[in-house]
């Protein structure tokens, strides 16, 4: 029998790949939505009045996934995608269950703690799987549809917490355990969908001419730490930054400080969720026509997000709000993630690639760490959020301000250098 011979079912796996990944970015993100639009159903269970409290509850959760990015990476590529990816949603659905049960804040930070952890397991596993499946053709389409999860899971947690809770008046824990049911079912799903196999690799070999080509570009190419890669690992900071200042705190600024009452609250903050969907579409198709201009098309994007969050916070009417919200989810963080995701595998060598956009992620998660417990320091001692969002605002100018004059610096640089080394004929 030949074994070479690809059947229909083999051939469709990445279509299995597409759906299973963007599902468990939709589980995970319910889960990380789902609590902020109820902090203050929360705080009359645990008996604190803190905004900064409350909004360490989101900061232990992205504790535990930024740190465990780089280590899950190494233990994906020692013992395998699946094997690291059930026991992260073990982990994580158990978490869950937790937290469902107790009235102690500090039980709600450990579980979160531990939560981040599972959850930190899936994205090397997640995009390993992804890369070794997917045909490379299909590649930017499929990817933009997986990394759409979160922003799918994004808006439904923000919607199913308001409906079931504030407009039908379930306790809060109802949505803890649909979060543990969701998770079950995706665990089912892996354990009997994903293949625990390295996709077939055929080597070819190399003449002497390919190997000193591979060289010489990856003697072009920048170190983990240079300038040119910092900028790039500080705008995806700014970037999430603000990002995550929001997905934490818009249903509560939006309830104390708009006025917005009830399922209003959810469907609100959901739009920004549901307008980052044809955003992360568009504008990765756009940086892929005009590859050379990826570094001008992220300075927009920064700029533009940044100046939805500005009108989010002075916008006189709540429909010119509701627009802000709707334009910062179009240009925010699902649009320019895989285009400075793309770029920075562009500058980076490709023998240090994975570790570079571990690297990358780090910093980028770990915005999630501070933007969460910051703006409740900030609301706690003025009495708004506002000065949050201001805070976020100027961040993601500075970096990509900084992003945009190093890289171009460095790239007139590189062009440089090519044009005179390269022989006169």
């Amino acid at each position: 029998m030949d074994t070479n011979v690809s059947s229909p079912k083999k051939e469709n796996y990445w279509l299995r790949v597409v759906v299973m990944l963007c599902m468990g970015w939709v589980t995970i993100w319910i889960y990380r939505s789902s609590l902020t639009p109820l902090f203050s159903e929360i705080q009359q269970t645990v008996g604190v009045n803190s905004n900064t409290q409350m909004g360490m509850i989101s900061s232990f959760y992205f504790t535990g996934s930024t740190f465990m990015q780089i280590p899950a990476g190494m233990l994906v590529d020692k013992f395998g995608k699946k094997t690291v990816l059930i026991p992260g949603f073990i982990l994580f659905g158990l978490a869950a269950f937790v937290i469902s049960r107790t009235s102690s804040l500090q039980v709600i930070y450990g579980a979160s703690l531990f939560a981040g952890l599972g959850c930190g397991c899936y994205y090397g596993a997640a995009y390993s799987l992804s890369s070794e499946n997917i045909p490379s053709e299909r590649k930017s389409v499929a990817t933009a549809v997986i990394n759409n999860g979160s922003a799918v899971g994004m808006g439904l947690g923000m919607i199913l917490s308001s409906l079931l809770v504030k407009k039908m008046g379930l306790p809060w824990q109802s949505m803890m355990y649909l979060c543990v049911a969701l998770i079950l079912s995706m665990l089912v799903i892996f354990i009997f969908g994903v293949r625990n196999v390295k996709a077939p690799v055929v080597e070819k070999k190399k003449t002497q001419e390919q190997e000193r080509v591979e060289e010489v570009e990856s003697k072009g190419k920048v170190r983990l730490f240079s300038p040119k890669m910092l900028v790039c690992y500080l705008v995806y900071f700014g970037t999430c930054y603000g990002y995550y200042m929001v997905v934490t705190w818009l249903p509560t600024f939006l309830q104390e400080e708009r006025g917005f009452q009830g399922l209003a609250i959810g469907f609100s903050s959901a739009l920004v969720a549901f307008a980052a969907i044809p955003g992360a579409l568009i504008f990765s198709r756009i940086s892929d026509k005009y590859r050379d201009k990826k570094i001008l098309i992220i300075l927009l994007l920064e700029i533009g997000a940044a100046s939805m969050l500005l009108l989010t916070v002075t916008a006189p009417t709540s429909t010119i709000l509701l627009v802000a919200l709707i334009l910062y989810g179009l240009l925010g963080k699902l649009a320019v993630e895989p285009i400075l995701i793309s770029y920075i595998s562009d500058q980076a060598n490709k023998k240090i690639l994975g570790t570079t956009l571990g690297v990358s992620n780090f910093f980028g998660l770990s915005a999630s760490i501070f933007a969460p417990t910051i703006t409740g320091v900030i609301s706690d001692a003025s009495g708004t959020k506002t000065m949050g969002f201001y805070i976020s605002i100027i961040i993601m100018l500075i970096s990509a301000v900084l992003f945009y004059m190093i890289s171009l610096y460095y790239s007139r640089k590189d062009v440089s250098e090519v044009v005179k080394s390269s022989p006169v004929k």
